[in-house]
């Protein structure tokens, strides 16, 4: 029988993949959320959940007190600055890293961070995304039983990003900035769940481990249009967008997003993030991995038709598909 899991993050959407694979595994799962979570996918899942944040030093004590794997996996993916950004990703890191060397220094620990770490001047994201990476080096170094995982793209069920591109594809066209020679490492929602739970209970000590499917030098947009053509069983156009294009929107839409006080997601540190060509890995930094593209995408296209989240119409099984560059 496993034990206690603790987990940051486990209402978002990778989080919940978390949860329900740690559930299934058998173990007791206790979470932090600002609110009790009511999403479908956690539906049936017993929880014991902690009312805080990764600001609330009570709530955390609480949290990792008596855990035997704790995962974090909370994060800011947008926000309206660096402080934001600043705030969650590398002090709330801080703020979890010295309650576990206080309250329960012999738990294993596993921070869910991103690919994009591996190169911080990018963004803010990818800056603080690295900088929680370090205080919590720095906080647990030796004491503690601790692994970082960096996963690519993360797809599937229930993402709305992914949800976007089909409803993009479903017009026939697919946009993708021009960059030359770009790999993108990408990884399945349940496969990236499945690879952090066995990790956090048995993975390797003091060790930066990255996370993609079988394809770890990661694909290209040429790959990644066929595998969607194949998915949806249609041709696809794939719509180079220029650099300053990109740059431009970017500008734009961060301030719009000032302006209606919302965090935008396309910034242009984004932009610079969408721009940079090596997102692939090396077998050498990776787990196993169980599902490929292909699968994913067709399992994913399938639960987005089975909740007529895309037209029906424009979904023609048997349809004739061709790969697009």
């Amino acid at each position: 029988m496993a034990g206690l899991a603790a987990v940051t993050g486990g209402t978002g959407f990778l989080g919940r993949y978390v949860v329900t694979a740690l559930a299934a595994s058998g173990w007791r799962v206790r979470l932090l959320a600002r609110r009790p979570p009511a999403h479908p996918q956690l539906a049936g899942v017993p929880l014991e959940v902690v009312s805080g944040d990764l600001a609330n030093r009570s709530a955390l004590s609480t949290l990792v007190d008596g855990a035997d794997i704790i995962i974090h996996a909370a994060g800011l993916i947008k926000a309206s600055s660096t402080a934001q950004f600043q705030a969650v990703n590398a002090e709330g890191t801080a703020h979890l890293a010295s309650t576990i060397s206080e309250v329960n220094p012999r738990a294993r620990v596993l921070l869910v961070s991103s690919l994009a770490a591996r190169e911080p001047e990018l963004s803010a994201y990818a800056e603080t995304k690295r900088a929680g990476e370090q205080r919590l080096r720095e906080i647990l170094g030796h004491g503690t039983d601790w692994t970082i995982v960096r996963p690519g793209v993360i797809y599937g069920p229930w993402d709305r990003e992914t949800l976007a591109i089909f409803k993009a594809a479903a017009l026939r066209i697919v946009p993708r900035p021009r960059v030359a020679g770009a790999r993108i490492a990408l990884i399945h929602a349940s496969d990236a769940a499945a690879a952090i739970v066995t990790l956090a209970a048995n993975g390797p000590s003091g060790a930066v481990l990255e996370l993609a499917d079988e394809h770890v030098e990661g694909y290209t947009w040429s790959e990644i249009i066929s595998a969607a053509e194949a998915a949806l069983s249609r041709r696809l156009i794939g719509l180079e967008v220029p650099a300053p294009i990109l740059r431009t929107v970017a500008a734009l839409n961060l301030a719009a997003g000032w302006l209606m006080h919302r965090p935008p997601m396309l910034t242009p540190g984004k932009v610079r993030e969408m721009l940079h060509a090596d997102w692939g890995s090396t077998l050498d930094r990776q787990p196993a991995r169980e599902i490929g593209l292909a699968r994913g995408l067709r399992d994913t296209l399938s639960w987005y038709k089975d909740r007529h989240s895309l037209p029906a119409n424009e979904m023609r099984p048997g349809a004739r598909a061709s790969s697009s560059n």
